[in-house]
Parts: C-alpha cells; sequence; structure tokens
C-alpha cells in the first residue's frame, strides 16, 4: 500500500514581500515628514511677505531733512558744504528742517554748537542761544596733556585747578573749591602754536574765578554725560 504525500508549498513571504511592505512604510514616512516643512516653508513665505510690506510702509513715511556734514560751532554761518540729506521715519512732532528748506538756513550763524551728524532744526540757527540766563563762556588757553583729545563741542567737563611748577607763581585756591563743573561750546586750535582754546560755558561766579587763574594751572577732566 502506497501512501501519497503532498508537498506543500513553503508560504513563508519571500524577501521580495517584506521588501514591498517596507517601501509602502517608507512612503508613507516620507509623506507624513514632508508636512512639517511645507508649513515652515509657508511661515517663512508669510514672513517675508509681511516684513516686505512694512518696509514699504516705514520708507513711505520717511521724509529728507537736512543734517550737518561736520562739526560747527556756535557763530559758525552755514554754508551748503555743511549740510548733508538724510532719508529718516520721523515722529511728526519732532521739529527738523527740510531739504527742500536749505535756503532759509543757509548763511545764517549757529545758535549752538553741534557736531557731525545732528539733524538740523529751526533752533539751531539763528541768535546765539548760549550762554543761558545766569551762564557765562570762559576761554581756557591749554596746552596737549591738559585736556583730553576726545573733548568736541558739547561735552561735560569738570575744569580743574592745578599747582604752578615750582619756581614760579601760584594763583591762591579760589573761595568755593577748585573743580568747576562745565559744558564745552567750542573747541579751536591756534595758529603756529600747541596751544589749543577750549570755550566752556559755566555759572557767571565760576567763570569769572575761572578767567583770574593764570595760563597753565588749569586742566579739563572730560566727565560721563550726565555726569558732574
Amino acid at each position: 500500500m502506497s501512501t501519497n504525500t503532498t508537498t506543500r508549498p513553503d508560504t513563508a513571504p519571500g524577501p521580495w514581500v517584506s521588501d514591498r511592505k517596507n517601501a509602502r512604510r517608507f512612503r508613507g514616512t516620507g509623506r507624513r515628514r514632508s508636512l512639517p516643512h511645507l508649513l515652515l516653508g509657508l511661515l517663512l513665505v508669510l514672513a517675508c511677505a509681511g516684513g516686505f510690506v512694512l518696509f514699504s510702509l516705514d520708507s513711505g513715511d520717511r521724509r529728507a531733512v537736512l543734517a550737518l556734514a561736520r562739526d560747527v560751532p556756535v557763530g559758525h554761518v552755514l554754508t551748503p558744504q555743511d549740510l548733508r540729506q538724510v532719508n529718516l521715519a520721523l515722529d511728526p512732532a519732532v521739529a527738523v528742517v527740510g531739504v527742500d528748506q536749505a535756503a532759509t538756513v543757509v548763511g545764517r550763524p549757529m545758535a549752538t554748537s553741534l557736531t557731525a551728524g545732528a539733524l538740523l532744526t529751526p533752533r539751531s540757527v539763528g541768535d546765539a542761544a548760549v550762554p543761558g540766563a545766569g551762564q557765562a563762556i570762559a576761554a581756557l588757553a591749554l596746552k596737549p596733556g591738559q585736556f583730553p583729545p576726545e573733548v568736541t563741542a558739547g561735552a561735560r567737563v569738570a575744569v580743574v585747578f592745578v599747582s604752578a611748577p615750582a619756581g614760579t607763581a601760584a594763583s591762591p585756591p579760589v573761595d568755593g573749591g577748585m573743580v568747576w563743573p562745565a559744558v564745552v561750546t567750542n573747541v579751536a586750535g591756534t595758529p603756529n602754536d600747541q596751544t589749543t582754546v577750549v570755550s566752556v560755558q559755566l555759572p557767571e561766579t565760576a567763570a569769572r574765578q575761572v578767567a583770574a587763574i593764570p595760563a597753565g594751572q588749569l586742566s579739563v577732566v572730560m566727565l560721563a554725560a550726565g555726569g558732574r
């Protein structure tokens, strides 16, 4: 008696079946991963568009106004070379001189000392705004080493009495102290000389005291803005 033996085919999945499943899984993962990138790209596009709109609006509010091209002291008569155009977005409450108003300021004296880059205002020109009430301006003849080279008009300084060199007559200390807070109004060199004249504004009494001290017995110390 013979026994029929049926050989069943191997039903275990072949390698190609596993590969197809992995491929489908990877494709699904790729789609899921691409979605955040698409959202990020969309947000970047929207941000760039918004920035462009804001820049356009800001540019539309800009005004062409006058600024100083170089340092100018009080009393200096303005020339076209002293001025330059700047385009700024300014609050309407800010008083400035527009480029179209240049003819109203050229040829007029400065009412105060300003440094390069400062915006010109209607009050910057005309009658001198210094010295103010109760103030006076004293001129200090200083040599190198008696003042910082960084001192310019508008700087807050302290004028300091220093003892005279040995063998020379010394001024007696001034009543009320030997240090006077002041504001520099102008700095000018003298021709063919190493002396620099630094003009300072300070109270009238202090100005008289400073002016009475012989040259060479004063030094200038530069203070921080708002310093004393």
